[in-house]
């Protein structure tokens, strides 16, 4: 067989790639990687041999170093002719294997160590980092995630004598190995053996994944992580003062533990410790210029903000029994060490202050309704969830004021704050949500009427009554979104406090501008996102029915927190298909926005397509988005189009979600919008196909992508129906025209539409 020279740098063969040939190394070096481990193969290796039993690669190769190599057509069915027909390359074969499936072994024996010191690491500095905080009367802040992080427990982990195992049968027939047994037993030890490596690095995978998760939490692009949380220390008391040398011998062993990770993205790594290094150098010649200051804080005297929580309580006139309770759980919270704390007495304490929390803010709000005055202090209350200078730090609580006239809302393009959005509710511009049992107010009052609670008149009162419209708002909505959207539902309090803010305010706050960004570059990707099919009739120009497709996009509602979700609440109001979807984040977003809003609107998507499809939404005799992906997931194991690799990866998934088809499809949609559309494929050849389908790329991504083999076959399907499509809007045309009439606006909004 011929050999081929291969430049360093180069890709040989990709993961899910066929799997038609082996291929020996005649000279260089070449790297095998999968995800949670890579290792060497040298002159002499085999590359594939690893991989025999499956129909695709689940390990990647690329060139290390300038490599010769010869190619033997081989699969699972060839290969039993390969090891009898050829003795020297049997030998080279089967020697190869186990020296490769010792270095995957040994890979495996390293993910589980790092496995379990990543997540020690993590706990026992989280620990100190509270400890130093109580230590030094500080707020400890929580890290997104950590709650829910877990010990690694494997479900299926490999067997224990695997090792030993094929240490000893790599001792037994090395050398010439020809010579010692037949081919049918060679070919039982590699298919059986590339079974084995199939599933340790599965298991790799698993353990990579959680390696990662626990890294994500030690450093982010978003900064809501470990790192911040020391550094934030170190701003704060400067590099100067008492212990903030073992602070930063912390971030030092921190920055060892992160430099060179695999799991990391290093120029984000880098950039991080250059803005660390930066900023440590500013405060600490601050502190020298400024003896007598306190980090990098500044006091604001403000005297507006001063005594917060007593001009709030009076405004809102409530009851003294819930004045005086509400004043003594906030005191008392106030002086929690740990304002994260999961004891039972902490957390009791949180529930009586979100309790009273919720009692005072609605007696506000009907109070500020007829108010044309209303206190810059409890705008900031409406608005932020604000209740106390020394709960949000002074800092805060100043630029919180500097903002609260001039919010970055904007009710025209659907973007409101949580008080816009109650006052129109209260003015009955728009109608209160459904509550948590899926009925909307509507429902709500005739169930009352029904079950004899009130009467037929009062029923009518009832959906004509202002306060009691915004009343079902408050209690229902307000109350299940702040706490889901502030995302540590564990620890949730709906005071504003410092201890929650992981990053800089002005820029986690959540703008109009920003939410019409995200919207805009998922629309620029998935065009049809927002649109919903209405039917269009004009008799007069001979127009029985026509589907007519209406962009509608949702309402956007800035919850008073400081948080890290956002919730899809409702893809409709009432029963109306062409009205907005509502989505609430906070306002101010720890978390990325532009990813919440993609999952969001993957969230929005499967609903919206159960809605149309009503019962028959899982039914795929009824093709649908939801009906074919839910197929898709409940028989992936029987699927052809699948590589056993691929089935993995959807099992693994399934666990990540819960076993819930809608998170899976969410994760998927995510995956599309910000990868596959980014032309990075991500996702398997199915979910490809169905995303394809039913949330096709804009105009300008699919002609990007069309020269992609991956997406040819769906390019063409799509060019085909909407080619036909076309075709009837343009005879619709014509015959509107032959009339000597002009073309309805509908009409030709729809011709457009389909130029998307």
């Amino acid at each position: 067989m011929a050999a081929k020279e291969y430049k360093a740098g180069t890709t040989l063969i990709q993961e899910e790639q066929s799997l038609t040939a082996l291929h020996v190394i005649a000279k260089g070096s070449i790297r095998a990687s999968f995800p949670g481990g890579e290792y060497y193969l040298s002159k002499g290796d085999v590359i594939g041999v690893c991989e025999v039993f499956s129909d695709s690669h689940f390990i990647s190769y690329s060139v290390a170093e300038d490599a010769v190599i010869a190619s033997y057509p081989c699969n699972s069915n060839l290969l039993p002719n390969l090891l009898r027909a050829n003795k020297d390359l049997t030998n080279f074969i089967v020697s190869s294997f186990f020296k490769q499936i010792r270095e995957i072994l040994d890979q495996y024996e390293l993910a589980k160590f790092n496995c379990d010191n990543m997540y020690r690491y993590l706990n026992d500095n989280y620990s100190e980092y509270i400890d130093f905080c109580n230590k030094h009367a500080l707020s400890p802040r929580s890290l997104p995630g950590l709650e829910n992080l877990t010990e690694f427990v494997m479900e299926e982990d490999i067997h224990d004598w695997l090792n030993g195992y094929y240490e000893q049968m790599q001792k037994l027939l090395s050398p010439n190995i020809t010579q010692k047994v037949s081919s049918e037993f060679l070919l039982g030890i590699l298919l059986k053996g590339s079974e084995d490596v199939h599933n340790i690095t599965s298991v790799c995978r698993a353990l990579y994944d959680y390696i990662s998760e626990i890294v994500s939490l030690l450093m982010n692009e978003n900064h809501l992580d470990f790192f911040d949380l020391y550094a934030s220390i170190v701003y704060k008391i400067g590099p100067n003062a008492e212990d903030s040398a073992s602070i930063i011998a912390s971030i030092s062993t921190m920055m060892i533990q992160l430099e060179g990770q695999p799991f990391i993205d290093q120029t984000m790594y880098k950039n991080r410790v250059e803005e660390y290094r930066n900023k440590l150098n500013s405060v600490s010649q601050y502190m020298e210029e400024h003896p007598d200051s306190e980090g990098t804080s500044s006091k604001d005297n403000t005297p507006e903000i001063v005594d917060s929580l007593n001009t709030i309580l009076a405004y809102a006139e409530c009851d003294e029994e819930v004045t005086s309770k509400f004043k003594n759980a906030v005191t008392q919270y106030r002086k929690l060490q740990d304002k994260n704390s999961t004891d039972d007495s902490a957390r009791k304490l949180r529930l009586t202050i979100t309790k009273l929390f919720y009692q005072v803010y609605k007696q506000a709000f009907f109070r500020s309704v007829t108010d044309y005055t209303i206190p810059k202090i409890l705008k900031m209350f409406f608005n932020f969830g604000y209740i106390d200078e020394q709960l949000a730090g002074m800092d805060n609580a100043s630029y919180l004021y500097s903002i609260v006239d001039n919010l970055p809302s904007n009710p025209d393009e659907n973007v409101y704050t949580i008080y816009e959005w109650l006052k129109a509710i209260y003015d009955g511009k728009k109608v209160p949500s459904r509550n948590e049992f899926d009925n909307d107010y509507t429902a709500y009052v005739h169930e009352l009427k029904v079950t004899g609670k009130i009467s037929a008149g009062e029923e009518t009162s009832m959906l004509n009554n202002k306060k009691q419209r915004a009343a079902f708002e408050l209690d229902n909505m307000f109350t299940s979104v702040n706490k889901m959207t502030f995302g540590r539902i564990s620890t949730f309090s709906p005071i504003f406090s410092e201890h929650n803010i992981l990053k800089e305010l002005p820029n986690s706050l959540v703008t109009a501008a920003k939410v019409k960004e995200s919207l805009n570059h998922i629309r620029s990707t998935d065009f049809s996102a927002f649109y919903r099919d209405t039917i269009y009739t004009n008799p007069d120009l001979g127009i029985g029915k026509e589907y007519i497709s209406v962009e509608i996009l949702p309402d956007m509602i800035l919850m008073p927190n400081i948080g890290v979700r956002g919730v899809m609440w409702q893809e409709i109001e009432g029963r109306k298909r062409t009205t907005p979807a509502r989505m609430m984040v906070s306002i101010f977003q720890m978390e990325d926005l532009n990813t919440l809003i993609v999952r969001m609107t993957g969230e929005y998507r499967w609903e919206m397509c159960k809605r149309v499809q009503g019962a028959r939404w899982n039914d795929v005799s009824d093709a649908s988005l939801t009906s074919e992906y839910f197929d898709y997931i409940q028989f992936y194991k029987k699927n052809r189009d699948l590589s056993a690799d691929a089935k993995d990866k959807v099992k693994l998934s399934m666990q990540k979600a819960k076993n819930s088809f809608k998170e899976m499809f969410i994760r998927d949609y995510c995956s599309w919008i910000l990868y596959e559309g980014a032309g990075s494929p991500r996702l398997n050849k199915v979910a490809r196909t169905i995303l394809f389908t039913y949330c096709p790329f804009a105009k300008e991504i699919r002609t990007k992508l069309k020269a992609n083999p991956l997406y040819k076959d769906m390019m063409d399907r799509y060019d085909i129906k909407l080619g036909q499509k076309i075709h009837h809007m343009n005879n619709l045309f014509q015959k509107i025209k032959n009339l000597g009439a002009d073309i309805p606006s509908d009409i030709q909004h729809q011709r457009n539409y389909l130029d998307l």
